[in-house]
């Protein structure tokens, strides 16, 4: 009987491992200590099929229990479906674009405050520096003065309705200052359009210029009491957690991937699994015709921006195959083997393995998709069957 400990180091107590390979298959059996009458031939080809008369397991297999399966950190997983070739893809992880922004003022003026100091947190509308600008205050007044005179329409036209139900001025004259009220709101709300686009100043024409995303202020290239011009670049912000994996692809890949395809990254922290968020075909730098492709971590955190990062895509997949993760396929003593959960335990099964991509091996034949099998930490069973076998040769 094969046991783990809580310390995830297997053990045999009282038996010895004995691994048989033969018949293109393999067998793990277990024998008592105690000294067996020698069997022939024929008679151990017999012992193979069924368990032996005093409880022995059946051949190829390990008894474990689930506290000992969750102690070793063997990962349990369902076989998948599918499979295909595997495209190696160089890349970076770079900003996204709407990680960075360089604000402006809508409006040019003097500089009466600066708010930030490069290395400073900023949130969406948070002011970065304050402005004193003659043109924002013309456009707040021309604001105020297209408001009141719409109002003032608005009064004439019902004054004038009141007296054409009284029958003392004609239906004409109330058709024209509803006229007259309809172009004075229209020019209340360009008015206001443009003091909105100036950045909302006061009466006095003082205003904020604002940050439009969240992040952390870069550079400040104004100071108090300068003068900016309309359109002059008064700070950057960036955000550095909006990044994401850009690679370079030929084009014909362009044509087999799409949003949603998986991928297996390699990066300065290792491996994770991603998703490919946009493909864009002829986009690359050049003559080249490269297209690029965009894809985003799933349950992982990218590298810095600049890190660099390999991507690996399966492209060719057919839905008939049958798909396991490369670390459950194990060789021992030249077969290739899963080990298959069962009642009490784990069987090692033969199977024909087929083309590796994307951290997932093909399975041709010795499985049937049902199955589930050991994943993570799947080379402690082989090593306790080697195990076995090692301590049956002494």
């Amino acid at each position: 009987m094969r046991k783990i400990t809580s310390n995830k180091t297997l053990l045999i107590g009282g038996v010895a491992a004995l691994v048989i390979f033969g018949g293109g298959g393999l067998w793990l059996t277990t024998q008592r200590s105690e000294p067996a009458p020698a069997a022939s031939q024929g008679e151990g080809a017999h012992a193979e099929s069924e368990p032996g008369p005093e409880g022995e397991a059946p051949e190829g297999r390990i008894e474990l229990s689930a506290a000992q399966i969750q102690a070793a950190g063997i990962t349990v997983v369902s076989v998948g479906q599918g499979g295909g070739g595997e495209t190696r893809l160089a890349g970076r992880v770079e900003p996204m674009v709407d990680a960075r922004a360089a604000v402006a003022a809508a409006v040019g003026g003097r500089i009466e405050r600066v708010l930030v100091a490069p290395g400073q947190s900023v949130r969406v509308g948070q002011p970065l520096v304050s402005v004193v600008s003659g043109e924002a205050a013309t456009f707040r007044a021309e604001a105020d003065a297209a408001a009141a005179e719409a109002e003032a329409a608005r009064q004439a036209y019902q004054r004038n309705r009141n007296l054409s139900d009284q029958g003392i001025v004609a239906r004409q004259e109330v058709e024209a200052s509803r006229a007259q009220l309809l172009s004075a709101e229209a020019a209340t709300r360009a008015a206001r359009a443009r003091a909105s686009a100036a950045g909302s100043p006061n009466a006095s024409g003082r205003l904020s210029v604002t940050s439009p995303i969240s992040g952390v202020v870069t550079n400040v290239q104004v100071g108090r009491g300068g003068f900016v011009a309309q359109g002059g670049v008064v700070a950057e912000v960036r955000n550095p957690s909006r990044v994401e994996m850009v690679f370079n692809a030929p084009p014909a890949l362009a044509a087999s991937v799409r949003a949603g395809t998986a991928m297996r990254v390699t990066g300065p922290n290792g491996e994770f699994d991603a998703v490919v968020t946009g493909v864009a075909a002829d986009a690359g730098t050049g003559e080249s015709g490269a297209a690029v492709i965009r894809a985003r971590p799933v349950g992982a955190t990218l590298p810095p921006a600049g890190s660099a990062v390999t991507g690996a895509v399966v492209t060719g997949q057919s839905t008939g195959g049958l798909t396991v993760p490369t670390e459950a396929v194990q060789t021992v003593e030249g077969n290739t083997v899963v080990f298959v959960q069962v009642d009490g335990g784990f069987q090692a099964t033969p199977v024909l393995a087929g083309r590796q991509a994307a951290g997932r091996t093909e399975i041709l034949r010795g499985l049937t998709g049902s199955e589930r099998i050991a994943a993570a930490n799947a080379f402690l069973l082989k090593a306790e069957m080697a195990k076995g076998e090692a301590e049956h040769g002494h």
